[in-house]
């Protein structure tokens, strides 16, 4: 058996606690049954972001000749270019992580399955290891429903539409969320002709104004409440049946199908039924207040935890654990700032803390403000004629309970919200700091002169 200090599985999130520990001399092993890096570098930040960069440069494009600005052509994009640079990038960082580890004396990389045989030992099928300490960082993957028809046609996740054989002129989406409205909007800045289909509301978790004024300005017609009835697969085209929210069978047609309907924990194929490590109805990790398992010296973090879906949380998870158990805060409870988040569509979404929805039905007293980018000297520069700031503000503390923008920048201009929320600001902090003009930031100040409007009415 090979015994380490450390051994983690997946090289995603979980390099955190590979190199790190490295430099205080502990011996890791990483485990690996994909390409280094994780669903952020291969199949999910990184590259969505470099198709999606691109389809915003052209969107921009269209919408000059309202200032007036014109260009002689349209905008035309090189799709296989954009692709192939996405995937020639990503591979070269993803092929560099196990060069690094080679050149680090303290860490042995293995490109393999590697499964649980009892409570702290590892098999390979070939070797057994075992170490003090065990991080299990598998991820999620995607979910598929069971849809008759599906599991027979050449259906696309995420991973498929991030690297496409050629490009589509038609694409179904079935989902609404974060992958859908992310991909389906750069796909339909190219020219693909996108629909989506979702059985609920689109990005139903979202804050309720976010959710209206994103419908009214979708980056592509999505059909909500859509049940789906079979898929099939004919001739090169998909062609999904379903039902409306009115009752009526429709079809819809397309040359690819792409499912973004949702993820599921990377834990059945580790042979956690051979420990006492205990997982959730749905198969996600449990894990306590310093994200250590029900077996002592086993940790899990990120997605597969379940607790929030992000790669910053992630990081934010990996670097705590290597504080707790190899630095200066050992035997403190994890404690997590404000958690925000982005969705990379058009427009760009932004949110941090609570929704409304959620204040109401926790019954906590708030203040409101909500500034349109229109009002606003850069929304007039800008000709803006959708987006804008949300802030909740407690009634009783006068800090921010959850922020939501929805417009340009929005992931930017959230974090003063988010630095505000973890330092406490209050209103009047808000308010008292001087705000460039005109910068984008003004929005942001305007919606908390609306709070103090609502403030002052009593």
């Amino acid at each position: 058996m090979k015994e380490y200090d450390i051994i983690v599985i997946g090289a995603g999130a979980g390099t955190k606690l590979v190199t790190p520990p490295s430099k205080i001399g502990k011996r890791v092993a990483v485990f690996e049954k994909e390409s280094p890096g994780g669903t952020c570098l291969n199949r999910g930040c990184i590259p969505s972001k470099m198709v999606i960069y691109p389809s915003e440069l052209i969107r921009m494009a269209k919408d000059t000749e309202k200032f007036p600005v014109f260009f002689k052509e349209k905008p035309e994009a090189d799709v296989d270019k954009i692709f192939q640079r996405v995937n020639d990038t990503v591979k070269q960082d993803s092929d560099s992580i196990p060069v690094a580890y080679e050149k680090n004396p303290n860490i042995d990389f293995y490109q393999k399955q590697v499964r649980f045989i009892d409570n702290r030992i590892l098999s390979d099928g070939t070797e057994t290891y075992t170490a003090k300490h065990i991080f299990i960082v598998t991820g999620t993957r995607p979910h598929i429903p069971e849809i008759p028809g599906l599991k027979d046609t050449p259906y696309w996740t995420s991973r498929e539409a991030l690297s496409p054989n050629s490009f589509p002129k038609s694409l179904l989406i079935v989902g609404a969320g974060f992958i859908s409205l992310e991909l389906g909007a750069a796909y339909a800045a190219y020219g693909c002709q996108v629909t989506g289909l979702t059985r609920t509301d689109v990005l139903r978790s979202a804050d309720g104004d976010i959710k209206k004024e994103l419908n009214k300005h979708l980056p592509f017609p999505i059909e909500s409440h859509y049940q789906i009835q079979k898929v099939q697969f004919e001739d090169g085209l998909f062609v999904v049946t379903g039902i409306t929210k009115d009752g009526q069978t429709t079809i819809h047609k397309a040359e690819r199908l792409l499912m973004a309907t949702g993820i599921r924990p990377n834990t059945d194929d580790l042979g956690l039924e051979n420990t006492k490590i205990k997982t959730s109805d749905s198969g996600y990790i449990q894990v306590n207040e310093t994200l250590e398992t029900t077996e002592p010296g086993i940790y899990a973090f990120g997605d597969v935890i379940g607790r929030y879906f992000f790669r910053h949380s992630a990081n934010f998870e990996g670097e705590y654990l290597f504080e707790h158990l190899y630095g200066n805060q050992t035997n403190l409870p994890i404690q997590y700032p404000p958690m925000p988040e982005a969705v990379f569509t058009h427009p760009q979404i932004a949110s941090v803390g609570f929704t409304e929805e959620e204040l109401i039905q926790k019954k906590v007293p708030y203040y409101k403000g909500i500034n349109p980018y229109s009002s606003s000297a850069t929304g007039m520069a800008r000709m803006s004629d959708s987006g804008f700031v949300k802030v909740l503000v407690s009634k009783e503390t006068e800090q921010v309970l959850g922020a939501h923008i929805i417009g340009d920048e929005a992931s930017n201009l959230i974090h003063q919200i988010i630095l505000g929320m973890y330092l406490k600001a209050k209103l009047d902090d808000y308010l008292g700091m001087i705000y460039i003009h005109p910068a984008i930031s003004e929005i942001t100040r305007n919606a908390f002169r609306k709070v103090r409007e609502e403030k002052l009415k009593g």
